[in-house]
């Protein structure tokens, strides 16, 4: 028999209004229309006791129409840029608000790992407040105890448990109440960019009790961080103004319509002005952009910079640099030479140089980069000019991929017996 699913949204809608003083009468209109439903006003098909669809003054959809499903085992991503209902989604699931239209079912216990030190006494030590985070959470002081090695395990925080939490670190704070909340065990868990702190270790401890929790548990994991959605979720779903522009499995077309929606940032130009860019084009076979363009480039096509710039005086060994980004301002491409470092000019006879570098094969995956010329002295103690966003390229793959890159390699295999 199929376990029944732990959360149900049927086209969920939540309405906010801009203005407080108008919120508050709103708010004591629906619940008096709820109470004295003969003194409602009728607008289109809302039911009694429900809130009207159509908006009033001033007020806006911060969702609309969403609906999913998740069993135990599945892992919803939600992203989305500021702004566009993410956070009220959470707030809907977790009970903290209710919808004005549609239907939403939970199943089991629901638990929120959104600000994990919140609760936190700075005075009480780590130890206490291991207790009164967990009976914020919902433990009984038997399970916290049962628990309490495997958090202090988890957290790691050494010598510190019974030293008062106003001496942690913002990141060892943070560890201690992953811990707490990572021994909850729910049915539904929610989590939203939880993430985004701590050093390196701690993000794949947490990664790994996430997958753990993943085999007993329903979760909701929002994050602007592609890489932890590609490893964590089995679909997504992109959310812009508080609708759904795309609900499925195939992660790496969500996220590419998730990149869509950003336009690109202003360029910007910063180091001693000692060199000045003056143009700049990028060509992929017939595809040609300049400065502030966009390149379009087929996966595994060629890709040629050039960029002409003027001195202001004479520069003997400038190093021209050309390095890509991705919508996380991540580098993913840095361009060099076959020392692997980037060019080296002298610009002691003359004060223009055009700079040219050839990329055969481009293997990055589908995406928009921004690119960035950098002009610095030969032993790195001076950028005579940065160009941030000069350009940028729009990389065209029909892949599932998640991953930054895609590399054509020879397969092989052969048919084994078993030992």
């Amino acid at each position: 028999m199929t376990e029944p699913s732990l959360v149900v949204a049927e086209e969920i809608s939540k309405k906010f209004c801009r203005s407080l003083h108008r919120s508050l009468w709103y708010g004591l209109h629906d619940l008096t229309s709820a109470i004295l439903p003969w003194n409602r006003e009728d607008r289109g098909n809302a039911t009694i006791g429900q809130p009207v669809r159509a908006l009033r003054r001033e007020e806006f959809w911060a969702l609309k129409d969403v609906s999913f499903e998740l069993r135990r085992g599945d892992c919803l991503g939600v992203i989305g840029h500021n702004g566009a209902g993410k956070s009220t989604l959470l707030k809907l699931v977790n009970g903290l608000i209710t919808p004005d239209t549609g239907r939403l079912t939970t199943r089991g216990r629901v638990c929120a790992l959104i600000e994990l030190s919140a609760g936190f006494n700075p005075i009480l030590t780590g130890r206490e407040n291991i207790y009164n985070q967990a009976t914020l959470l919902g433990f009984s002081r038997e399970e916290t105890q049962r628990k309490f090695d495997s958090i202090v395990d988890f957290a790691d925080i050494g010598d510190f448990l019974d030293t008062p939490l106003r001496n942690y670190s913002t990141g060892m704070a943070m560890r201690l109440g992953f811990a707490v909340a990572a021994h909850l065990e729910p049915d539904v868990l929610i989590i939203d960019e939880v993430l985004a702190v701590g050093d390196i270790s701690f993000r794949f401890k947490c990664m790994n009790a996430i997958g753990q929790l993943l085999q007993t548990s329903a979760v909701i994991f929002v994050s602007h961080a592609m890489p932890n959605i590609v490893r964590l979720c089995s679909e997504l779903m992109v959310l812009d103004r508080g609708q759904v522009t795309y609900h499925g499995r195939d992660l790496a077309n969500g996220i590419g319509q998730y990149q869509a929606l950003f336009s690109g940032a202003p360029q910007a130009v910063s180091g001693s002005g000692e060199i000045v860019i003056r143009e700049l084009t990028i060509q992929s076979g017939e595809s040609l952009a300049d400065l502030g363009g966009t390149c379009a480039v087929a996966h595994g096509a060629d890709l040629r910079f050039t960029v002409t710039i003027d001195a202001a005086e004479h520069l003997e060994g400038t190093r021209v640099q050309f390095v890509l980004w991705n919508s996380e301002m991540l580098p993913v491409l840095d361009v060099v030479a076959s020392n692997l470092e980037g060019t080296y000019i002298d610009l002691a006879g003359a004060r223009r140089a055009s700079v040219s570098a050839y990329v055969r094969q481009t293997e990055l995956n589908s995406g928009k980069y921004s690119l960035s010329v950098i002009a610095e002295a030969q032993d790195h103690t001076r950028t005579f000019c940065r160009h941030d966003n000069a350009a940028y390229i729009q990389v065209n793959a029909e892949t599932t991929s998640g991953a930054h890159s895609l590399t054509v390699a020879e397969w092989s295999h052969e048919e084994l017996s078993a030992s």
